[in-house]
């Protein structure tokens, strides 16, 4: 097992690139996953045209885990500033 070096890298832009490889690996999960559920559903004769009134069940995993993978891609691209807290401490001292 090899240790990552992260000397001379930037200590911030380190963990973006973290998070962000963490979320590309979460993503590749939850799309093959998705599709064996969609496929397992479709294969199994509940298809969408046997019967209108069925609820299609994968829709629910699809659905919540698609919300649990939204956060974690605004965590990994979007509000990525891990000196939020920094930047926090700076206005309420300024302020006092």
């Amino acid at each position: 097992m090899s240790t990552i070096q992260t000397e001379g890298k930037d200590e911030a832009l380190w963990e973006i690139a973290k998070k962000r490889a963490s979320f590309r690996s979460h993503l590749v999960v939850y799309v093959i996953i998705n599709a064996f559920l969609w496929g397992m559903y479709l294969f199994s004769g509940h298809s969408v045209t046997d019967d209108t009134s069925r609820f299609p069940w994968p829709l629910w995993t699809t659905l919540g885990w698609g919300l649990g993978l939204a956060f974690h891609f605004a965590g990994a691209y979007v509000f990525h500033n891990s000196n939020s807290v920094e930047r926090e401490y700076e206005k309420l001292k300024n302020k006092h």
